[in-house]
């Protein structure tokens, strides 16, 4: 849904107010450049139609793919191999554009791409990684369940060995693309108790017993196809279990990883929604001048701005901790708990200025504002990144 706001977009992308894109590579800008080209010209102008329709942009993944950034950081196989910074970039500008497509891409490219990479065997990534980069298969990762979301640890989902199978029941909720993936990463338990990843090609015709249903009422990332699963006597073969997959601190280094993602997400979102902002109050007039010249509304603009610039700080330090091959759980935690909690303040603040063009599409701070409630929730709440950052600085669990 163009209106003449997309003008002043144009103009007013690229929020960085501390000069953080001279910290960038060429290539990092390269990537960056390329992706919010696609945002621009592709994906802004669908996304409201889209997330008014609640159904998900099947004609951008062709698109999509051919950017050449499914499975961002991960080294071969088909994939970019980019940095961690470049990765980040790729996140924050398909957040700005989108929330709904973002958080496809995050899924895709960053849980079930980068588990297969950190768990997976040499020729398990050689099996699934191609044609997940070319975006020919469709990812989903399965591990929240219905009676285990922030408790996921506790996972009830089961692995049977059985002769040359592994054996799947169980139920699994809020599975991004769990109806249009054909790789699924399920978690389960195995006769042991231990937890692991088990990989279901769920469009192969000797599998069966996988039935997904779409999530639908919902109110944040609409344009996002999330799923209900039940799994009833899923046999795969032995060898689909990732190779690494043996306990819950292999869970653990995958979403590691994904909420350093969630980081990058919540900034896009918080300059998608600032630079919505700002461009209506330049443009919109109340009382003989722009609303932009009031000193409330200046006072709100330069409060977002504060907190967008401490996230990009933040989320460029977390990548390079991650090239590095420093970063650990909390680091990820902290990140994800200040930028969740950030843009979740930028998007209500930018809301505000709109007054009651706030709640229209057609304006984009609505989709943005909505869709962080999701972004705040999913990949573990504000409660557990506290815990988990409390836990690293006072040497004390106190999750139960």
């Amino acid at each position: 849904m163009a209106t003449a706001l997309s003008k002043d977009l144009a103009r007013a992308q690229g929020t960085d107010f501390f000069f953080t894109d001279d910290l960038l590579s060429d290539d990092e800008r390269a990537v960056r450049d390329r992706v919010r080209a696609f945002v621009d010209d592709r994906l802004i102008p669908v996304a409201n139609d889209y997330w008014e329709r609640a159904e998900f942009p099947r004609e951008l993944v062709a698109p999509y793919a051919e950017l050449g950034v499914a499975g961002g950081s991960v080294q071969g196989y088909g994939c970019p191999g980019m940095s961690a910074v470049a990765e980040g970039l790729v996140t924050l500008e398909l957040a700005r554009g989108d929330g709904s497509f973002s958080t496809f891409n995050s899924v895709h490219s960053g849980l079930v791409m980068s588990t297969i990479a950190i768990l997976g065997s040499e020729e398990q990534k050689d099996r699934w990684l191609p044609d997940l980069a070319g975006c020919a298969k469709l990812g989903a990762f399965a591990l929240t369940e219905p009676d285990h979301g922030s408790d996921v640890v506790r996972l009830a989902t089961t692995a049977r060995h059985d002769g040359e199978h592994w054996v799947l029941d169980g139920a699994k909720r809020w599975i991004g693309n769990g109806t249009l993936a054909d790789v699924v990463i399920v978690w389960a338990r195995d006769e042991d108790g231990n937890v692991g990843a088990f990989v279901v090609d769920h469009r192969d015709d000797d599998v069966h017993g996988y039935q997904a249903s779409v999530i639908t009422g919902k109110t944040s990332n609409r344009g996002l196809w999330q799923a209900d699963i039940t799994l009833n006597g899923v046999r795969i073969p032995l060898g689909n279990r990732l190779a690494g997959s043996r306990t819950w601190a292999d869970t653990g280094r995958c979403l590691t990883k994904s909420r350093q993602a969630i980081a990058w997400e919540g900034l896009g979102h918080a300059i998608g929604a600032y630079e919505c902002a700002l461009a209506y109050a330049k443009r919109r007039e109340q009382f003989g001048r722009p609303i932009a010249a009031f000193q409330l509304v200046q006072d709100k603009l330069s409060n977002m701005l504060s907190d967008i610039t401490g996230m990009q700080l933040t989320c460029l330090r977390l990548a390079q901790l991650h090239d590095q091959g420093r970063v650990q759980l909390e680091h990820a935690a902290l990140a994800k708990l200040q930028t969740a909690s950030g843009a979740r303040r930028v998007c209500a603040m930018a809301r505000d200025i709109l007054g009651g063009n706030g709640i229209l599409l057609e304006h984009h701070v609505a989709r943005h504002h909505a869709d962080m409630e999701a972004v705040y929730t999913y990949e573990g709440t504000d409660t557990v990144q506290s815990l988990i950052v409390g836990r690293a600085i006072t040497g004390h669990a106190a999750f139960a």
